[in-house]
């Protein structure tokens, strides 16, 4: 799959021509340093890699002091996602210390801390301009995502070259373009592990809830507790709701949702297993409000699982259709999970008949919100996103966290992944551990 489709994308319909270039100059001295890989499905590596240097004028250069992995990351992980090449370093939530700067940039200096928007924006388009920062329209080069879609996302970091192909966080620097933009500055009074996650995890969840419009009152179902997930059921108690549903087949992942105030629901229960019949008795009428932060690549039914496994789709809409059925009509559906393709099957009647409110949420703008829930969640400790950090791992481990992290293994939820720039963890979040030893206390 990733050969033909980088030969259609490369080949036959020629790449976007945009102002930013994604491969980066390689330092003169010939530094390298620890970044991981793909060499194909489910096969990751720590390689040794040339330290980038400034490229563009405003580019920078960060040191990565502290970076994590993401549950789309095992679509890439697992090959699901196009247009991957063997070298490619991944990673798209960082944080770190500028370390240089190009002569256009102004509002940063060597030394300061910062965190990376996992999109890379311009700054200049009509988008950028509204700060919708994932709509960018100047650093995506996807000749096949633009026939796919009718339109490109903005340029994500390492995310394949559907996304623009550039060289990803889960390495010891990076080459940030457009860092001006980009990078966020960060008060020295906050841990890393207190706004790693404004990378990515925090103002994505923050966005689903809002543009969903999750309002005071509301009764809202959310489908998936990973990172994401758990954040989506804080903030719609955060913005009013006033009963959360949380949906998943994990223990520890429903019992971490029930602690903020959700009412879990376990769909491997047999007595829950239905899950829109279940939903529909203990909200009758349905929910207001249904949140899609699942996955789409986990077919529960033996019909999906065979159209998927015959490449007849390539994601899969079982939890789409239990939203659509669940919601009461005129409800609100959002889907934040990361689909990429196509899907059979969906619940096109439900959907126009109870005139349910489809909104696909899209990839977050992190520029739009990364400045408010700093100063006004973070900061004053409203929201504290040390909650759902788990485990504590060294770069090198990354090939066994991909692994461990793809099975769930020691109710793994967000992991701070530190380099040999990091500083000391802060206190109350774990210490370093081995991804071997997962688990063999509680044996």
């Amino acid at each position: 799959m990733q050969t033909a489709a980088n030969f259609v994308q490369d080949k036959i319909l020629d790449p976007v021509e945009v102002p930013v270039q994604s491969a980066y100059k390689n330092r003169g001295d010939h530094l390298t340093m620890k970044a991981l890989a793909w060499y194909g499905t489910d096969d990751v590596r720590i390689i040794d890699a040339p330290v980038p240097d400034i490229t563009q004028d405003d580019d920078v250069i960060v040191q990565v002091t502290g970076t994590t992995i993401c549950g789309s990351d095992l679509h890439l992980y697992h090959g699901e996602i196009v247009t991957l090449k063997q070298g490619d370093i991944l990673g798209h939530e960082f944080m770190g210390v500028v370390e240089k700067v190009g002569p256009s940039v102004t509002n940063l200096k060597p030394g300061q801390r910062v965190v990376a928007s996992f999109q890379v924006a311009c700054g200049k388009c009509r988008y950028c301009q509204q700060k919708i920062s994932s709509m960018c329209e100047n650093t995506n080069n996807s000749s096949l995502q633009n026939a796919m879609y009718g339109t490109r996302d903005a340029g994500f970091f390492g995310y394949s070259h559907f996304t623009g192909g550039f060289p990803g966080g889960q390495a010891e620097y990076v080459r940030v373009p457009y860092g001006n933009v980009n990078l966020l500055p960060i008060p020295d009074k906050l841990a890393d592990e207190q706004v790693i996650y404004l990378s990515d995890v925090i103002p994505t969840s923050y966005h689903c809830v809002v543009d969903t419009g999750v309002k005071e009152g509301d009764t809202v179902a959310v489908w998936g507790l990973g990172p994401i997930g758990q954040c989506v059921v804080r903030w719609a108690f955060l913005k009013g709701a006033s009963r959360v549903i949380a949906i998943d087949r994990v223990p520890s992942r429903l019992s971490l949702a029930q602690k903020a105030g959700a009412e879990p629901l376990d769909f491997s229960d047999s007595s829950t297993s239905d899950v829109v019949a279940t939903l529909h008795k203990l909200v009758p009428g349905g929910v207001d409000v249904a949140l899609d932060c699942g996955t789409f690549h986990e077919p529960k039914g033996l019909l999906h699982k065979a159209q998927k496994a015959m490449m007849l789709e390539t994601d899969v809409p079982e939890t789409i259709n239990e939203a659509i059925m669940s919601v009461r009509k005129m409800g609100r559906v959002g889907i934040i999970s990361a689909y990429a393709g196509y899907a059979n099957g969906v619940n096109v009647g439900a959907l126009m008949e109870k005139g349910v409110r489809l909104i696909g949420n899209g990839q977050a703008p992190v520029h739009l919100y990364w400045e408010e829930i700093l100063n006004d969640y973070i900061i004053p400790g409203k929201f504290d996103p040390t909650f759902m950090i788990t485990h504590r791992v060294d770069l090198n481990e990354f090939p066994e966290l991909y692994a461990a992290f793809d099975k769930r293994i020691d109710g793994v939820e967000k992991v701070f992944v530190q380099t040999r720039f990091s500083g000391s963890p802060m206190p109350g979040c774990p210490k370093l551990s081995r991804v071997e030893d997962w688990g063999k206390s509680k044996a």
